[in-house]
């Protein structure tokens, strides 16, 4: 009876996730549908966002989540990698778990602290050295990329400040995964005459490979859906700019910026929806990142 008890107990408080997650969903898809309903598939592809004559459009939050998303991966992914393999494969005993735990304490520090930080240091920064230096030294400017003024709060700066802040879940994830390759795998490549960046590269990596992308896309998902900092940095200008200097939205720091201030029921329903695309999109990338992940393991206990 105890067992069967215990059995029943942790089932009931398993079925709690799923079941959340779907009022969640009902929720907000509920919320969102007169605004989906209304405007369609072209509320994901129209610019326009008029609250007073009530037409509304997610494409330019679409488009600068997926940027600012795209570039902190950019950023982050090699640094990740490269402090997992210092740890995993250089690093003396006494300083990996030092090292290992400062990373991870990045996770820790709340989003508005990365937005005060980036406000105050980092968009500074980029607006007197980083983006002078795309322009003027580089000779730049003229590209779309780095087009218009340099202001400061820009995609680019949203990009950097969610560089810093998925860092720790990629490096993470990419450094349990290089501990986990077998030994044997090592010895082999290293037997067959390999120096050490040769076995690391050319024997750890490619069987790690799998489980460094679901690291990575579970970068993405943490990237995808930040707010606080991203709200801070990013400028909140909706409209869609070629250029990294420009302002810029995501579908997250819409939500946050606009809700307070919806006074039509169209008007929060269509915020409603943009947050329900989010939700799609995050949903997916994670599911795709511990898949790639368990997979990962699965190859390891075969």
């Amino acid at each position: 009876m105890g067992d069967r008890a215990y059995r029943w107990i942790t089932t009931g408080f398993a079925l709690v996730i799923p079941v959340l997650l779907g009022l969640i969903a009902i929720s907000v898809f509920s919320a969102g549908w007169p605004a989906l309903h209304k405007f369609g598939l072209g509320f994901f592809t129209s610019s326009d966002w008029d609250p007073v004559n009530e037409k509304f459009g997610a494409a330019p939050a679409i488009f600068g989540t997926i940027v600012s998303s795209a570039i902190a991966l950019i950023i982050a992914t090699p640094l990740a990698i490269g402090v997992a393999v210092f740890l995993s494969e250089f690093a003396p005993r006494w300083v990996r778990q030092p090292i290992a735990f400062l990373v991870d304490l990045l996770a820790a520090i709340p989003s508005v602290v990365y937005g005060l930080w980036g406000i105050l240091v980092l968009v500074p920064f980029l607006r007197t050295y980083v983006m002078p230096f795309f322009k003027e030294t580089l000779h730049l400017g003229d590209t779309p990329l780095f087009a218009g003024a340099a202001y400061g709060p820009s995609m680019l700066a949203a990009g950097s400040i969610l560089a810093i802040m998925v860092l720790p879940f990629i490096s993470a994830v990419t450094r349990e995964v290089l501990l986990a390759v077998p030994r044997s795998q090592r010895e082999a490549a290293l037997a067959l005459g390999a120096t050490r960046w040769e076995m690391i590269w050319d024997a750890v990596l490619p069987y790690a490979r799998s489980g460094i992308i679901g690291g990575v896309i579970l970068g993405l998902g943490r990237a995808l859906g930040e707010t606080m900092a991203v709200t801070m940095v990013i400028g909140n200008r909706h409209e869609i700019s070629a250029s990294l200097f420009a302002p810029g939205y995501t579908m997250a720091s819409q939500i946050a910026n606009e809700f307070s201030e919806a006074t039509t029921d169209l008007h929060v329903s269509s915020l409603m929806a943009v947050g329900a695309g989010l939700f799609v999109i995050t949903v997916i990338v994670n599911v795709i990142a511990r898949w790639l992940v368990w997979r990962m393991g699965r190859n390891q206990v075969a």
